[in-house]
């Protein structure tokens, strides 16, 4: 391959790495901007004062970004016959089910809706097909504190009746043995307080983590991996530059005419002597 040649494809391959570890790190840093905005979010909220659930959701959801983790006050009643069990969601490495309520609202403008209430979890006795006794919620008016949560959306995979694979307050009603009717909330509410106290029974649901993760490290590896790409193409060439040329091979025709023109010079020698 010629000088110029090697000098293109060498260059070219550099950059292609480079270019593709550089979106790699790309691709981490917005990731860690992402966990950064939804930390900040959650320690906002980690101590304030609850409010009206209509003052956070006007409109009855979805949870804004910037509402996610706020602490709402709502009063209601549970609908207890639409109670349904999230399946698959183990809790400090136990395999267990979070029990999620529907909860009617009976004050404010979001009155005569319902939104879906993760009040807490319970263990399954080691297997996920056992299905354990469920405390029941208050009866009658509850004065209930919620964080707000985003619906996850509709799961499409199948489970029992009465069981659900996402925490979304349609699979939920759809999975319910008396589904709720009305308009339901598009979020739903991890429990809190049940008339001020903690929900009688359940395990409290583990609090996210607040660790921002590796995402920024892996961004700087990416973008160090991008700038040796280049830099050791770089070397590469000039150490092909400063290397000894080999010597050049010559060609079998060139060897005999070289051969001819040995013996005609030594038999001119013999002749002259």
């Amino acid at each position: 391959m010629s000088d110029w040649r090697r000098v293109v494809a060498t260059l070219g391959v550099a950059s292609l790495v480079a270019a593709a570890c550089t979106m790699l790190g790309l691709w981490q840093w917005h990731r860690h901007v992402a966990r950064s905005a939804a930390v900040a979010v959650l320690l906002s909220w980690t101590d304030a004062t609850p409010v009206p659930i209509d003052e956070a959701l006007p409109d009855g959801g979805p949870v804004p970004d910037d509402q996610v983790w706020r602490p709402v006050g709502v009063e209601g009643r549970y609908l207890p016959d639409a109670e349904v069990l999230l399946r698959n969601r183990p809790v400090d490495g136990q395999v267990g089910f979070h029990v999620l309520s529907p909860f009617e609202i009976s004050t404010g403008p979001l009155a005569g809706q319902v939104l879906l209430v993760d009040r807490g979890w319970l263990a399954s006795g080691g297997e996920a097909s056992v299905v354990p006794d469920v405390p029941e919620a208050p009866t009658g008016t509850v004065d209930l504190v919620v964080r707000l949560r985003q619906a996850e959306g509709l799961s499409g995979r199948d489970a029992p009746i009465g069981q659900v694979q996402s925490i979304d307050p349609e699979e939920a009603r759809a999975a319910a043995v008396q589904p709720w009717r009305g308009d339901a909330v598009d979020a739903y509410g991890q429990a809190v307080t049940e008339n001020g106290a903690a929900p009688a029974g359940l395990g409290p649901l583990e609090r996210p983590s607040t660790d921002l993760g590796p995402h920024l490290s892996y961004a700087f590896q990416w973008w160090v991996f991008a700038a040796g790409a280049l830099v050791g193409a770089v070397i590469l060439l000039r150490r092909g530059e400063d290397s000894p040329r080999p010597a050049r091979v010559r060609s079998s025709a060139e060897q005999e005419e070289d051969a001819i023109l040995d013996a005609q010079e030594r038999a001119a020698r013999g002749t002259l002597s």
